[in-house]
């Protein structure tokens, strides 16, 4: 099996399409890359920035360069010797323009009797043999005016339209009537009585959907591809780029979602096997780890795409020291706010949890209701049934089980129910026999649920509310574990490197919530929460939301991803847009004071003048204390960067992220890419006698640290992790390995090191045998050298014999 030793992930997109990444293969080869990682190519959503909403498995869309563009792309990245690990979507497919799916608008169409109506995840029976489509503005009686009947044939409806504004949808075969198109109401009514979808008012989605959606995204229709006739399907076009060279490997989206994750892999194990005569593919699951879980050893996969990774990474650069004073703070913005006092992280998510259990995921819980034994319905009333799913949810303590395996979370889960909620004591503990028995679809499906409830509930609402350090906050990541010390750090890369030596590593993605450097930034609050407090006093003085968290949450992703561009009027017009989008977000997310479906006006002005108060009259007072953390900030950024690429599991790069990435949650991290700029400060910093880059806002020094630990991977084989000692009054700043002759020195805690007066007299322990700093070109004798002089120029180090 082809493995790669690092990957950079490009968005592929119809603004940057598969022919704009041939052109940068070149600079992908002189960066250090192995494999260039594309995100998902199959047909999308007309629009879609992602790809994560496929219409059509069967091409490459063409709006992304189409199969042609692959071809073109594919033979640019051989000539480069780049490997290529192409993004997939099995769990789901796009359906908000029903015309552009022509598999969904056939289920429109014909409903259960489509052949593609076995392809998507239908309770019909609850439908009463109908689709239910939630797109309407109010109930259909209140709308029914405004939806039309049009005779007229096409190819995809020979039977003619229904419009709503700019929803379309097929009429039934033989439905279409004369009166219909005369545009009597009553005859629009008749009409839409006879076809195969309902249509429903928009929030009817939370609670009478019959299908399956990804996560609450009614606009994404779950797939069966555990069906063989399904995945055969929806894998044939994939399966062709492995048998023609097209493509290295895969990246399975969300496996969570599929009933089977495990049985899923295996089955893609065999199909790449045989496109790959004989070679057995390499692939990764998106899989979300919570503190302390392992990934299913059984699976057939090299691991996951390196959220745990990241996690790691950011706690051994967070300061231990900070969090008594960052709770205090907290505690305090919340008094001020009248909030009662936070209890802890998992009494919050449980919280959480259940509001999304009882809100937009109701539809799904009601399956599971209707999935439940006859005796148990007969027992006990729905609702009360719905209530303790909802509640043994609400507790499970991981994205999800993998039955026979796991059945430890289920009773856990059940456990902290009963504690909970000890009036429902009788029916859950009838309820978790039924949920870990295999035979029973229930016990599929409930595993399927808990992912969606944990997402929603953890990574899109509780992040948002536990605001004391947002650099914690991040997918993958417990924040309720504050930190890592540099022993516990290298005992969990010591275990990746035995167990999941080939499993991808990230520090920045498509969905992170913050880029890598704007974390970077936020940790460094971590040691001056004190001063923190002050500013952010100050900060609340000049403009407030009036609710504290969340103004610590603003003015946190406001200084952090602050840019050098908004030293100019322009930059600085752009940064506002940005942070209004992203305030906005973060607040509807959160769902404490606004939200999606109902907004409060009067919050959200006060939330956008915050936003227009940092970057307008207090914009030199934050630019301030921007610089003032800056210089920590970039040391940060420098050490998490050198920690990930030479560690154990196979680096990823995030578009751009070469340089300074500080981009806040999605779409502000899909920007477009200036890859012209980083290929001139690349040749600048190869050309001969160029003096290593200062380290500033150019990001040029990370340009540097990355490539150079990009092509050392790609030239020297990493067949060790072995802990490297520090010694002296500031070791405990030191985090440092050996890769096997190839040894990373960074610093961490820069802010508190520089506070207590530097290196002095520390040294780092190395083999006694002269070694060079790749980054610098500087010499070393070996054995106890003194930190001060290795890291005089940058906080890191990248040492070979």
């Amino acid at each position: 099996m082809r493995l790669p030793l690092s990957t950079y992930r490009l968005q592929i997109r119809e603004s940057f399409t598969l022919d704009d990444a041939t052109e940068v293969t070149e600079y992908l080869r002189d960066l250090g890359v192995s494999w260039a990682y594309l995100s998902p190519i199959l047909e999308a959503t007309p629009g879609s920035d992602h790809g994560y909403d496929v219409v059509d498995v069967t091409r490459v869309d063409p709006a992304r360069g189409g199969a042609e563009g692959l071809s073109r792309f594919v033979d640019a990245a051989r000539a480069a010797e780049l490997g290529i690990l192409v993004d997939i979507v099995p769990n789901h497919m796009g359906v908000s323009e029903p015309r552009a799916n022509a598999w969904w608008w056939d289920v429109l169409r014909q409903g259960r009797a489509s052949a593609h109506a076995a392809a998507f995840d239908i309770d019909w029976e609850f439908g009463h043999g109908r689709l239910r489509v939630p797109i309407l503005g109010a109930d259909l009686a209140d709308e029914i005016g405004e939806i039309t009947y049009d005779p007229t044939p096409a190819d995809d409806a020979p039977d003619g339209l229904i419009r709503y504004y700019d929803h379309v949808f097929p009429v039934a075969p033989g439905t279409g009537t004369d009166a219909a198109a005369s545009g009597s109401s009553e005859a629009v009514a008749a009409l839409l009585d006879a076809q195969n979808f309902e249509l429903r008012f928009w929030q009817d989605e939370a609670a009478d959907l019959n299908y399956r959606r990804f996560f609450a995204v009614t606009t994404l229709a779950g797939v069966r591809v555990e069906l063989p006739e399904v995945f055969d399907a929806t894998h044939a076009e994939i399966l062709r780029w492995v048998r023609e060279g097209l493509a290295d490997g895969l990246r399975v989206d969300h496996p969570d979602g599929l009933v089977d994750p495990g049985g899923y892999l295996d089955r893609l194990a065999v199909a790449l096997e045989e496109a790959g005569e004989g070679e057995v593919g390499y692939v990764l699951g998106e899989k979300i780890l919570e503190h302390g879980e392992a990934l299913p050893s059984w699976w057939k996969t090299a691991g996951t795409t390196g959220y745990d990774a990241l996690a790691e990474i950011d706690r051994v650069l967070t300061d231990p020291a900070g969090e008594s004073a960052l709770d205090a703070l907290d505690a305090r913005l919340r008094s001020d706010s009248d909030l009662p006092a936070l209890t802890g992280w998992h009494d919050l998510i449980h919280d959480t949890k259940r509001k999304i259990a009882d809100s937009i995921q109701v539809s799904e819980i009601r399956r599971l209701v209707r999935g439940l034994p006859a005796v148990l319905r007969e027992e006990f009333e729905v609702e009360v049934l719905q209530d303790a799913l909802a509640e043994i949810l609400a507790c499970f303590p991981v994205y999800r089980s993998y039955l026979p395996a796991g059945r430890a979370h289920l009773d856990a889960a059940a456990g902290d129910a009963e504690v909970r909620r000890p009036e429902l004591g009788d029916v859950i503990e009838k309820l978790v026999p039924v949920l870990a028995d295999t035979s029973l679809e229930v016990a599929w499906r409930f595993q399927q649920t808990t992912g969606p409830v944990m997402a929603k509930g953890v990574e899109d609402t509780a992040f948002y509310r536990y605001t004391r350090l947002g650099s914690l906050t991040e997918v993958g990541g417990d924040p309720g574990e504050f930190s890592l010390d540099v022993a516990g750090f290298h005992t969990a890369q010591a275990l990746r490197h035995a167990s999941w030596p080939t499993a991808m590593t990230t520090l920045s993605t498509h969905d992170t919530k913050r880029g890598e450097d704007t974390r970077a930034r936020i940790a460094v609050l971590a040691e001056i929460p004190e001063t923190w407090a002050a500013r952010l006093e100050e900060f609340r003085g000049i403009a407030s939301t009036g609710h504290g968290p969340f103004d610590a949450l603003l003015w946190q992703a406001i200084v952090g991803a602050w840019p050098a561009s908004a030293s100019t009027p322009e930059g600085l017009k752009v940064y506002r847009e940005r942070l209004h989008a992203y305030a906005e977000k973060a607040a509807r997310e959160a769902s404490e004071i606004t939200g999606w479906w109902e907004q409060d006006e009067a919050f959200e002005e006060r939330m956008h003048a915050v936003v227009d108060a940092a970057t307008g009259p207090a914009a030199e007072r934050v630019r301030a204390f921007v610089d003032e953390i800056s210089p920590a900030g970039w040391s940060n950024g420098l050490s998490a960067k050198l920690l990930q690429i030479m560690g154990p599991g196979v680096p990823d790069v995030y578009q751009g992220s070469e340089l300074w990435e500080q981009s806040l949650v999605d779409p502000d991290n899909r920007r477009a890419v200036d890859f012209a700029e980083r290929r001139r400060l690349l040749a600048s910093i190869d050309a001969p006698g160029a003096r290593p880059p200062a380290v500033d806002a150019t990001g040029a020094a990370k340009l540097l640290v990355t490539s150079r630990a990009l092509r050392l991977r790609r030239e020297h084989p990493l067949e060790i992790y072995r802990p490297l000692e520090a010694a002296g009054a500031a070791a405990d700043h030191v985090v440092a390995f050996d890769r096997g002759g190839v040894f990373a020195v960074a610093t961490r805690l820069p802010h508190g090191l520089m506070a207590a007066g530097g290196w002095r007299e520390t040294v780092v322990l190395l083999p006694d045998t002269p070694v060079i700093d790749v980054l610098t070109g500087r010499s070393f004798a070996g054995g106890a050298v003194p930190v001060a002089d290795l890291l005089a120029v940058y906080p890191v180090a990248l040492l070979i014999f």
